[in-house]
């Protein structure tokens, strides 16, 4: 039932001539009937679901792909890196606080900064091992922690622990060995690019790989492999980390 433009006065719809009558004005309708609040509320918040829905989509086809690359803004006073995917079509950007107490990086759309995508924050001032949750900006869920492995990561290789949202280690980050110790001691060796590759369970299922280059940073991340649990930023997370910690740590 719906309302009568003129009189306000609920109308009738004849199915025969696909028209509306109304029975205080003794007329026809032809304009689009007036919905009431209650059918208005329900087809606005349909609406949302629905482009809810939408954004939620697109979201989660932009982490399920199985290549990216990070990389490094060139001549920049902070670091700053883009993600992209296969195509080096821009996904996200991140930009590395100055003058910071504890990490507390930020994923946006784009340079404008004006959508977050997702953050990466340590969780203590005083944890020399800094301890950092990855979490979806817009619904505020913790999708897993990474927690850096300080002693290897200065003196033998980079090491990453890979936590889930539950705080459950579930794998890690690890780098060959014998580059790390290259890379740390050898002559020159900070240009050797970093091979990593993630484990989880036992069982390596990505690579993040740094590129050589002697000017700017660049990581090539395969994780074809990745299963379909584990949320793809918490990797992401860890190549941003790599690249913005580890590397102007030597």
């Amino acid at each position: 039932m719906s309302n009568c433009p003129v009189c306000g006065k609920p109308m009738m719809f004849w199915e025969k001539n696909q028209k509306w009558w109304c029975k205080t004005c003794k007329q026809y309708r032809q304009t689009q009937p007036v919905m009431q609040p209650a059918q208005q509320a329900v087809q606005q918040s349909a609406g949302q679901v629905a482009a809810h829905q939408a954004v939620n989509a697109a979201l989660t086809g932009i982490w399920a792909q199985n290549n990216y690359k990070i990389r490094k803004k060139v001549l920049a006073l902070t670091n700053q890196y883009w993600i992209q995917d296969s195509q080096e079509r821009t996904l996200g950007y991140a930009k590395q606080k100055a003058f910071k107490l504890k990490e507390d990086i930020r994923i946006f759309t784009d340079e404008t900064m004006k959508t977050e995508l997702f953050k990466i924050k340590q969780q203590e001032i005083l944890d020399i091992w800094m301890t950092c949750a990855v979490t979806d900006s817009r619904t505020n869920q913790v999708l897993g922690y990474v927690k850096r492995k300080v002693l290897s990561s200065m003196w033998a290789r980079s090491e990453w622990e890979i936590f889930d949202r539950f705080k459950n280690l579930i794998g890690g980050i690890y780098e060959n060995k014998t580059s790390g110790a290259i890379r740390r001691w050898m002559p020159g060796g900070s240009l050797v690019p970093i091979k990593t590759q993630l484990t989880l369970n036992n069982y390596p299922v990505a690579d993040i790989n740094q590129q050589f280059k002697m000017v700017g940073d660049v990581w090539d991340i395969n994780c074809i492999q990745v299963p379909p649990y584990f949320d793809r930023r918490v990797l992401l997370a860890c190549a941003l980390l790599m690249g913005m910690i580890e590397r102007q740590q030597r």
